[in-house]
């Protein structure tokens, strides 16, 4: 049996950039999704905790150590400039693999870096 767990959290990162003509996605910090375990390309849930919004989507890599946390496209309307999110993707693994699992969870500070 398999079952869907926490792979990876971006936790309370903030919103810098919205870009409503853009194909689609999230453009995150490099350093940011490697802390993380992100890949580009990965499917990621945001969650908005200024307005409850909640999207799928999936991550572009953005310019290392620059703290970018973008919106594309349709996704632009979900959120404002300097709302804080929770950025989380999920893996599908074998139900045994799951009791011992740790995912890989971060914390930036208030511009989006990690200490």
């Amino acid at each position: 049996m398999r079952v869907e767990v926490l792979k990876s959290k971006i936790h309370r990162a903030k919103i810098t950039q919205a870009e409503l003509h853009y194909v689609g996605s999230i453009t995150i910090d490099e350093k940011l999704m490697e802390e993380a375990n992100l890949v580009e390309g990965e499917k990621v849930q945001v969650v908005n905790v200024n307005n409850g919004e909640r999207l799928e989507t999936y991550v572009i890599r953005g310019e290392r150590d620059s703290g970018i946390i973008c919106l594309n496209g349709p996704a632009a309307r979900k959120a404002m400039v300097g709302d804080l999110v929770v950025i989380i993707s999920y893996a599908s693994i074998e139900w045994g693999e799951a009791k011992s699992f740790k995912p890989f969870v971060v914390f930036p500070d208030e511009d989006n870096r990690l200490n």
